[in-house]
C-alpha cells in the first residue's frame, strides 16, 4: 500500500533500475507517516561510507509526539539493503553517473519501505516528448470510453 509517492522524480529523471530499501526510522516518524505526514518532493539518496542514506525527505511531527525528544522533520535517515546491493548500486553510481531517487514509500508486512530508483536525468526535449505521449494515451482512452458508452 503505496503512503507517498515522488511524482515529480518521474518527471525529471529517466528511471532504469528500483531497489526496495528499509528505513531506520524513530518511533515518532512512523506515527507521522501512518498519519500522512511524510513529503519526498525534494528528497535525495546518497552512498557515503558504503551505506545509503536519505537527505532531505521531510516527515512533519505530530502535535502529541512525545515530550522528551526534540523531533528533526528533515533528519538524515539511513536505507538498509543488503551489502551486494550497495556495492551494485554505489558502483553505478560513480561510474555511470546515475542519481538515486526516493521513488515511492509504502508499507510491507508492516513495516515502512522506500523504493529507490537508479535515475539519469532527463533534458527539456524529453520531458516535452513524455508529456506529450501522456497526453495522447490520455485522448485515446478517453475516445475508448465514449466509444464504449455510445
Amino acid at each position: 500500500m503505496s503512503i507517498i509517492q515522488n511524482k515529480k522524480a518521474f518527471h525529471d529523471f529517466f528511471i532504469e533500475d528500483k531497489y526496495e530499501a528499509g528505513i531506520m526510522l524513530e518511533g515518532w516518524e512512523v506515527k507521522a507517516i501512518r498519519a500522512g505526514r511524510a513529503q519526498l518532493k525534494e528528497a535525495y539518496v546518497t552512498v557515503k561510507d558504503g551505506a545509503l542514506y536519505l537527505f532531505g525527505s521531510h516527515i512533519s511531527p505530530l502535535l502529541n509526539a512525545s515530550t522528551h525528544i526534540l523531533p528533526d522533520p528533515v533528519r538524515t535517515r539511513k536505507l538498509l539493503l543488503h551489502k551486494l546491493e550497495i556495492n551494485k548500486i554505489s558502483a553505478k553510481v560513480q561510474r555511470a553517473g546515475y542519481t538515486l531517487m526516493p521513488l515511492d514509500m509504502h508499507y510491507k508486512n508492516g513495516r515502512v519501505k522506500l523504493e529507490i530508483g537508479l535515475a539519469k536525468g532527463k533534458k527539456q526535449h524529453d520531458k516535452r516528448a513524455t508529456e506529450r505521449e501522456k497526453d495522447a494515451k490520455h485522448e485515446a482512452s478517453q475516445a475508448m470510453k465514449k466509444l464504449r458508452r455510445g
